[in-house]
């Protein structure tokens, strides 16, 4: 493995934010007691939708030639009986390097770590007193950016727009305004949860199981954001002394956003509103309850197998090796090294070593991807020559 061949796998900045080491797989402190078959199980389901050209949820790094001739080669190898033979066929596909930080750049490229998770929340298909907070669909007038759609002189780092009646874009509108004008237009109400915190909680995770009051559940899938730039209320209220960082988890701001108050010019909602983004969703009847949310890739997640990177730098379906620290067992920093595959993506997820963790479902997951704000080692691994595994 070259690297030139590593450098072509990743996106065109990646040069500029981090450098990639050649590594050995012996450099992989926990590498041959990871459970490599459980790996491979989700790897070679990416394969799949790789090789079949599924589309993504939203737009990453595209499958370079190396990955989809890598992902053929692993197709044909189908699920190995052995973790053994599922390490090894890793190893003959793949090279290991260090993503290492570049001087006076992104932190994150350092190697940073958080943790997300699928919420079960309370809602209802028919806006009721208990339930009058509107999770909307996709807007029909939303667009996608990309670099072949970006009308010239458009704000800078805006990644959707609003179509016009005349077919020129506009930014699309900031959380604010469609909170409180209703700026998204026809932008359809899909259900109804019980506040303003519950839906922001939801965009923030991407993804959400919704109770009704008959007991079933459906599910909400990402099917679009305005494009805005992404804060985090947490830091917000750390910094403004609201909360102390020891005691920030996701039930103290829950807490803190309830008593501040959640209509329009209170402070609860106005903090929400300091993060312009705002996520739309639809409903998702395909996926059984056993199945994990679908990811970015357009690929149902798989706890703590699935991870979300900077989808600028990386393509979808790349193995990630982490080694760091961190509570995901319980209240405790205990060792976490394990391969994953990069499935997913987010709005904060920014840094070529910035990773977040998929927990899992309910709200033990969501205790445990709350406490993740850690650092961490992380090796990406690249196909090797041509993807031949030779």
């Amino acid at each position: 493995m070259t690297s030139a061949m590593a450098n072509e796998t990743s996106g065109p900045g990646l040069q500029d934010k981090a450098q990639l080491r050649p590594a050995a797989f012996e450099e992989l402190a926990g590498w041959r007691r990871d459970n490599h078959r459980q790996t491979w199980s989700v790897f070679i389901e990416h394969c799949r939708a790789i090789t079949r050209l599924l589309p993504p949820l939203r737009a990453g790094g595209p499958a370079n030639t190396a990955l989809l001739k890598t992902c053929e080669r692993a197709l044909t190898l189908g699920l190995p009986d052995t973790n053994r033979q599922a390490r090894l066929n890793f190893e003959s596909l793949f090279a290991p390097h260090e993503i290492l930080p570049v001087a006076g750049k992104n932190p994150y490229d350092a190697g940073f770590l958080t943790g997300y998770y699928e919420p079960v929340v309370a809602g209802s298909l028919t806006q009721t007193p208990e339930f009058n907070e509107p999770v909307l669909g996709r807007p029909p007038d939303l667009v996608n950016l990309t670099a072949n759609i970006t009308p010239a002189n458009f704000p800078n780092g805006l990644a959707s727009a609003r179509r016009k009646t005349d077919g020129s874009l506009e930014p699309f509108p900031v959380r604010s305004a469609i909170e409180n004008t209703g700026a998204a237009g026809d932008a359809p109400p899909l259900l109804w949860v019980r506040d303003g915190i519950e839906l922001f909680m939801i965009q923030v995770q991407g993804s959400a199981r919704i109770k009704l009051p008959d007991g079933r559940l459906i599910r909400l899938t990402y099917a679009g954001r305005n494009g805005q730039p992404y804060t985090s209320i947490g830091k917000l209220m750390v910094e403004r002394g609201h909360v102390p960082s020891a005691e920030l988890t996701l039930d103290r701001l829950k807490e803190w956003v309830r008593e501040n108050g959640q209509k329009p010019g209170e402070a609860g909602r106005s903090l929400m509103q300091e993060n312009l983004s705002y996520v739309f969703f639809t409903i998702d009847g395909k996926l059984s309850e056993d199945s994990g949310p679908v990811g970015a890739a357009s690929i149902p997640l798989t706890p703590l197998r699935s991870i979300a990177v900077d989808r600028t730098l990386w393509p979808y379906g790349l193995p990630m090796w982490i080694d760091s620290d961190i509570p995901w067992k319980k209240n405790e920093l205990q060792s976490f090294r394990r391969l994953m595959i990069a499935q997913d993506t987010g709005s904060a997820i920014i840094g070529a070593a910035r990773g977040d963790l998929f927990f899992g479902t309910g709200a033990d997951a969501g205790r445990l991807a709350a406490g993740i704000r850690h650092r961490a080692r992380m090796f990406v691994l690249t196909p090797r020559e041509g993807g031949s595994g030779q």
